[in-house]
């Protein structure tokens, strides 16, 4: 019951994580691609102490994971949990959807 009791307590805290809107917004922005803070910023009209504070949780977390790419660290979503949970999410909510892409002929 212990070991259940912990996994609980895991779960819980990867969604409290993801709870918040800036970083549900990240998590579903790198469900698309990976990218770095710089474009994360970009992106979401945040001064980049916000973002690298949110990326910093998502990554303490285990749901991000940065990789070095020379002077930039680009950042993937790597918990395939929250990957389903978000992907669900998404599909449920007109909003969240990925935007059709037209492909130009």
């Amino acid at each position: 019951m212990e070991k259940v009791t912990e996994e609980i307590e895991e779960m819980a805290e990867v969604l409290k994580a993801i709870s918040h809107p800036i970083r549900l917004c990240i998590v579903c922005g790198l469900l698309e691609h990976s990218c770095n803070v710089s474009k994360i910023k970009e992106c979401m009209s945040l001064p980049q102490s916000t973002v690298s504070k949110h990326v910093g949780i998502l990554r303490t977390k285990g749901i991000i994971k940065g990789y070095r790419n020379g002077s930039e660290i680009i950042y993937k979503l790597v918990n395939d949990n929250v990957k389903k949970v978000v992907t669900t999410l998404m599909k449920n909510n007109e909003a969240l959807r990925p935007k059709e892409r037209t492909e130009i002929k």
